[in-house]
């Protein structure tokens, strides 16, 4: 459920709101001046903000610059009394997605949440930068899902994929069976099954086997490791 946090001095119009947000499937929390809505703003878990502007300790301006600067992704919909051309031109030069003036039909409003979460997911959708893992000549790319060797790509089953990722993320560290069980296959671990040892002789004779230098190493009685010696 998403949550929306309100920070509207008049506490009638926060709780109508509040209210009527709630009857739409959000859930909300409401804040009734600016010092405190900028500290519950910058908290994690709040999905849009709606603003205003004349808030005792803080104003709707300061917040949204101080919240803007800090979480650049979260939207905010300024709703206010102050309807000039410079008030509308301030509040969304300082980082606000809207800005509704007051008196306002309460349909516009949640017309508008609606279309800034809209916005939000379409941002979210956006390519993300790569995230790429090298040791020696072996480069995972973890968003891409692709392995290699210096210029020899390396096809991997999901399984060998997910068990190399955890390798790689925790290289120079001996892994025990347990963990690489729990974490790769989600299993409490057995030990009569030999579905740890398998599988890293799968990665080895893909990985290991036709290059140098040699990254799978074993532990005798401790585990596994990925490292360069």
């Amino acid at each position: 459920m998403k949550k929306i946090l309100i920070i509207e001095d008049d506490r009638r119009i926060a709780q109508n709101i509040s209210r009527g947000l709630q009857q739409e499937g959000y859930a909300t929390e409401v804040v009734y001046e600016g010092l405190n809505g900028r500290q519950m703003a910058l908290q994690p878990g709040v999905d849009l903000l709606i603003l205003d502007i004349n808030l005792p300790g803080l104003s709707g301006f300061e917040v949204c610059r101080s919240v803007r600067a800090e979480k650049p992704q979260l939207p905010i919909i300024m709703l206010t009394a102050l309807g000039e051309i410079e008030d509308k031109v301030e509040g969304l030069s300082l980082g606000a997605d809207d800005y509704l003036v007051k008196p306002f039909d309460f349909r516009e409003l949640v017309a508008r949440v609606a279309t800034c979460f809209r916005r939000a997911v379409h941002t979210t959708d956006r390519p993300l930068a790569e995230e790429v893992w090298q040791l020696a000549n072996l480069t995972v790319n973890v968003t891409t899902k692709e392995v290699r060797r210096g210029n020899v790509p390396i096809d991997l089953t999901a399984r060998e994929f997910a068990l190399l990722e955890y390798l790689m993320r925790n290289r120079g560290r001996v892994l025990a069976k347990m963990d690489i069980a729990e974490t790769v296959w989600n299993l409490n671990f057995d030990p009569g099954t030999n579905v740890v040892e398998v599988y890293v002789n799968y990665l080895r004779k893909k990985i290991d086997r036709d290059f140098e230098p040699k990254l799978i190493h074993t532990r005798p009685g401790m585990g596994y490791v990925l490292k360069e010696e």
